[in-house]
């Protein structure tokens, strides 16, 4: 069958993609792109904010409308915490949760066979094992997002993903070591480590993030290492000094902060302090000169007054940090932080666009103080008409240059010239050694 796939939400998700495509196929399925009529569509959802789920809903009626006759598959997050509201769409044939997700290759056959709507989204077992995936090989990409580690047992008050996603859990270092040795084959220049929450690594041996760091460095890949999205409460000294040493790691961390206001940390039942994490960024900075960080931050949280908003955007102008990822808060049913009084709408878009522009400003900032400076670029896409190369620095900047359309895919040294709006543009010197 003809199968057009897409994917919404994190990288975890695009990565559990790549492996049902890889098994879709190696079923002697054909994958095709999402715009093109096809006899199945297969959508992998997120449902962190109300948007992505408004997102899916529209994604299933534009499927129908490019292919009438096809059956729709949902599964992810959204179709783990919603299947009965799925299910009610028009033309979704079954909702597949995650917990269950990756038997579909092997049942597709038999959910579009059927007459009825399959519903297979139950709780997950206590016992519930760790899948791996990764994205897959193709001509277009360079790095690999990797994940090591799934499931949360933390109980923040406004989070669903725990439900979602179920327990912690992760891939033994083990078969960890034997998936780097394929992505070398695959010739893969950067691997971005990933995980629901990732610093909280521990396979059935005892091993942790930190050892699984320590195995990579050891063996002197021929690929540059990134960690995903972590936990601030999981970074240990013994983590940072790990990072510190190490040439295979990139000078760039994305640590979530969610709030500078500790009252509002408390109801959001973080893990720190707004004092502890800006404890723990300066030693990073200490440690790691240069250091790329990214941030991700909640805007609107249930309660949260002006001043406590206050609060957060002047303890964000006094931290170094390089980006943030600013979320709108979105109401999630079966949550805590669901019961408390909510802040009005229009409010909560004001307080988004503020630090939005923050962060545009902050990020225009360290791009123009890499000018003049070498970047290690990893060239991702080809843009015919300019000529141009466009691929992500060790710091997370995206940077394009001029170069021949026959460019190998490698890092290469690039000068900063300048900066336009939010992207860096440079001068080729040549490939690193």
């Amino acid at each position: 069958m003809r199968i057009a796939v897409h994917t919404l939400g994190c990288k975890l998700n695009y990565s559990e993609t790549s492996r049902l495509c890889d098994d879709l196929v190696s079923g002697g399925h054909v994958i095709v792109p999402f715009d093109e009529p096809a006899d199945v569509v297969l959508l992998n959802t997120c449902s962190v904010t109300e948007q992505a789920d408004t997102e899916c809903r529209k994604l299933v009626r534009r499927s129908r409308r490019l292919s009438p006759k096809a059956s729709v598959i949902v599964t992810g997050c959204y179709a783990q915490l919603k299947p009965e509201q799925i299910a009610s769409i028009d033309g979704v044939r079954a909702v597949i949760g995650t917990a269950k997700k990756f038997t579909i290759p092997d049942r597709i056959n038999e959910i579009v066979a059927s007459d009825q709507v399959t519903i297979d989204a139950d709780e997950f077992s206590d016992d519930v094992s760790f899948e791996p995936s990764r994205t897959h090989r193709s001509a277009s990409r360079t790095r690999t997002f990797f994940k090591i580690q799934d499931g949360c047992d933390y109980s923040c008050s406004f989070c669903t993903i725990p439900k979602a996603r179920g327990a912690a859990r992760s891939m033994l270092q083990a078969d960890v070591e034997r998936e780097l040795s394929r992505i070398v084959a695959d010739e893969y220049q950067e691997v971005i480590l990933s995980g629901v929450n990732l610093g909280e690594y521990k396979d059935d041996d005892g091993a942790r993030f930190v050892d699984v760091l320590k195995m990579i460095i050891d063996q002197c890949p021929p690929f540059r290492l990134r960690i995903s999205s972590i936990e601030p409460n999981t970074i240990s000294e013994e983590l940072i000094d790990v990072i510190a040493s190490s040439p295979v790691i990139v000078p760039h961390l994305h640590i979530p902060l969610q709030s500078g206001s500790s009252s509002v940390l408390r109801r959001m039942r973080r893990r720190y302090t707004a004092e502890q994490y800006n404890d723990l960024v300066q030693r990073l900075h200490e440690r790691l000169p240069g250091l790329a960080l990214g941030i991700d931050v909640i805007v609107g949280f249930p309660g949260e007054t002006d001043e406590e908003f206050e609060q957060t955007y002047a303890f964000l102008e006094k931290l170094s940090w390089s980006y943030l990822h600013v979320f709108t808060y979105s109401e999630r049913d079966d949550t805590i932080a669901a019961t408390y009084e909510p802040v009005d709408k229009g409010v909560r878009r004001t307080r988004t666009h503020r630090l939005r522009a923050l962060s545009d400003w902050r990020h225009a900032r360290f791009i123009d103080s890499k000018i003049t400076s070498i970047a290690r670029v990893l060239p991702e896409s080809y843009n015919d008409e300019t000529g141009m190369w466009r691929g992500w620095s060790e710091h997370h900047v995206a940077v394009s240059f001029l170069a021949a359309p026959t460019l190998q895919k490698r890092v290469y040294n690039v000068m900063i010239d300048r900066r336009v709006e939010l992207e860096a543009y440079g001068t080729l010197i040549g490939a690193t050694e």
